[in-house]
């Protein structure tokens, strides 16, 4: 019924044109084949895709359908999960699930991890951070830079997951754009980063001893998390639990909570809020959360 109640409030299709040898050639995608793509990243991976993420379906999968010689979203979903396309579903889901971010996003969380988490750690304990959804890597090298700058050489390990291989490919280079590197404290730029020259001119590079320091690895938190992630101090899901649906974020934050210390802290995005979900943690400062 609410399906039904969707299709009749919304146009039949979204479009895009794609230049370049085959100029003019408009891609179309039925709300039959926009709910098929749907409802299968809900199934396998948790995430909800409203219809205002119609389009973005259209433009993010236009070059697969080009470089496959296809004519319809429809074949190209079918042939991605029955594996027609080899690995092709992977990089349909990487191309879906990406999001766009930047070094030091929410800084007053780096602050707090700073001055009261990490400005009173026992010297030689070792301390572990999880960015559970890291993206292109922006989150967990923020994590090791303030981590470098408060326990430099003791022992400490940054942890980075995300359910995109194609994204944590990148995200292990640790190159960026500068515009995407603009809110990072003038010391740290100057400590932990290298500026491109010539050819990279415009970008920035993380200095090779802080990559180092940093373990990524392909997690998809909606399914039971792998052991080597192992036990944390602190863990970061920032701006992920606003896509799925209530059920799921609950089942997903007792799956992490499983992998935090007592006494650890939980941070979220300042949009997000977990209180009610467990009984567990214990609001330390704004999106910021103390298991008990």
């Amino acid at each position: 019924m609410v399906r039904s109640l969707l299709k009749q409030n919304m146009p039949s299709a979204a479009k895009v044109v794609e230049p370049g040898d085959k100029a003019g050639l408009v891609f179309t995608i039925s709300n039959d084949e926009f709910f098929r793509i749907r409802d299968y990243l809900q199934d396998k991976i948790g995430i909800q895709l409203s219809l205002a993420k119609k389009q973005m379906v259209v433009s993010r999968l236009a070059k697969r359908l080009l470089h496959y010689n296809l004519s319809s979203y429809g074949e190209y979903f079918q042939k991605s999960i029955d594996g027609t396309l080899a690995n092709e579903l992977q990089t349909m889901l990487d191309l879906l699930t990406t999001n766009e971010t930047y070094l030091f996003r929410e800084p007053a969380h780096f602050d707090f991890l700073r001055d009261s988490i990490l400005g009173n750690w026992k010297r030689g304990r070792q301390f572990r951070a999880w960015s559970a959804a890291c993206s292109s890597g922006e989150e967990p090298y923020s994590l090791a830079m303030v981590t470098a700058d408060r326990l430099g050489e003791s022992p400490w390990e940054i942890v980075a997951s995300d359910v995109s291989s194609r994204i944590l490919t990148s995200a292990r280079k640790g190159q960026y754009s500068r515009e995407r590197t603009q809110y990072i404290p003038k010391d740290y730029l100057e400590k932990y980063c290298l500026r491109g020259v010539r050819a990279q001119h415009g970008t920035l590079l993380i200095d090779k001893r802080l990559r180092r320091r940093v373990q990524f690895m392909l997690v998809n938190l909606n399914t039971p998390l792998p052991d080597a992630t192992g036990q944390f101090d602190v863990i970061f899901l920032r701006n992920v639990l606003i896509y799925f649906d209530a059920q799921t974020r609950a089942e997903i934050v007792k799956r992490l909570l499983s992998r935090l210390r007592s006494g650890g802290h939980f941070f979220v995005s300042h949009t997000e809020t977990i209180s009610g979900i467990s009984n567990q943690l214990e609001q330390a400062a704004p999106s910021v959360y103390r298991k008990k």
